[in-house]
């Protein structure tokens, strides 16, 4: 069943979500714009699964394969993988991981760093978030150290179940505590501002739209 909140909140350009929350005076949301979309298209909500990890040189190849199917097998549906993987050497998403995770109902991927099968991602319109691409796997390399923990990509901290929501323009943190709210309020200033483009459109000045609306 999918969650109301979610699809609510995908609803919601960040723009809008982002002068909500900056009103309602949260600090510390906007995710670092090196995170990019690999659909700019596509919007992406949803609950955080989260994961932390670590670079290992020496892990054994086996160990670090079997880590990974696991973490495949934790993250539940519905929700937006979400990896602070402290690693930008190698990718930490690829065309197998994007398959796993969308035929479980994974709504999506943010990965502070490199990601690789770009073009199969694509073809299953896996929207992934990163920072980069390069062909090298995680074998040997990397292991995770935990899931649904605390993380910190750029100035944001990340709890387990906070919401997501991005777009063309970026991605924000919306705490699952006040998630509702923002959502309610967002979807109000949505509504403010067709009004606003409405009148623009008919002919009102700028200005004078800003001092009826109270919002521009």
């Amino acid at each position: 069943m999918t969650d109301p909140i979610t699809e609510r909140l995908a609803k919601c350009y960040t723009g809008v979500v982002h002068d909500v929350m900056r009103a309602m005076a949260q600090r510390d949301f906007t995710l670092p714009p090196r995170l990019r979309p690999l659909m700019p298209e596509r919007a992406m909500a949803g609950p955080a699964f989260t994961i932390l990890g670590k670079v290992d040189p020496t892990a054994d190849p086996h160990e670090t394969l079997l880590a990974w199917t696991g973490l495949l097998s934790q993250c539940p549906a519905g929700h937006v993988w979400v990896n602070q993987p402290n690693d930008g050497t190698v990718a930490h998403m690829g065309e197998l991981s994007a398959e796993t995770l969308g035929d479980k109902g994974v709504r999506g991927a943010v990965v502070d760093g490199m990601i690789r099968d770009a073009n199969f991602l694509l073809d299953q319109g896996f929207q992934t978030w990163h920072s980069g691409f390069t062909p090298r796997d995680i074998v040997g390399w990397w292991l995770p150290a935990a899931t649904q923990v605390p993380i910190r990509i750029g100035e944001v901290d990340i709890e387990p179940g906070d919401y997501l929501v991005g777009d063309r323009d970026g991605l924000i943190r919306v705490p699952k505590g006040i998630v509702e709210e923002v959502v309610e309020r967002s979807e109000e200033a949505i509504s403010t501002e067709s009004a606003i483009r409405t009148a623009i459109k008919g002919g009102m000045d700028p200005q004078e739209a800003y001092l009826k609306y109270g919002k521009f």
